[in-house]
């Protein structure tokens, strides 16, 4: 699973995360720096991002769930189709801010999609 914060470089170990600026306003993706801190990670911020890794996993626990349920209902059948997990993706991004300042950030699918439509 993603951590959603930054693995390496400036701003180590703070999270990101997604809320709103306002009540008003739409949601976007947020680098917390402190309790009380926070910037949006947009185009306003963002120099250049490149994606360095992008990695699908299955769910192992949402498989397992799944193959029960399958399987109660539907016999061997229901078990096999339960067992297709949802694939989980996680992304690996390397960012450079208008500063200066450069981090290496692990998100998932989510927040990666996101982060994506407002750097546009």
């Amino acid at each position: 699973m993603a951590e959603n914060r930054v693995i390496a470089g400036d701003y180590e170990g703070k999270n990101i995360m997604i809320a709103q600026k306002s009540f008003f306003s739409k949601q976007e993706v947020f680098l917390c720096t402190s309790l009380t801190k926070k910037f949006a990670l947009n185009k306003e911020n963002i120099a250049s991002y490149e994606l360095i890794t992008e990695e699908h996993r299955k769910s192992a626990v949402s498989g397992v769930a799944r193959g029960l349920v399958g399987g109660a209902l539907l016999g061997p059948v229901g078990l096999l189709a339960g067992l297709s997990a949802k694939n989980k993706g996680t992304h690996t991004l390397a960012i450079e801010f208008h500063d200066g300042k450069k981090s290496l950030i692990e998100v998932n699918e989510k927040i990666y999609k996101m982060l994506i439509q407002h750097m546009f």
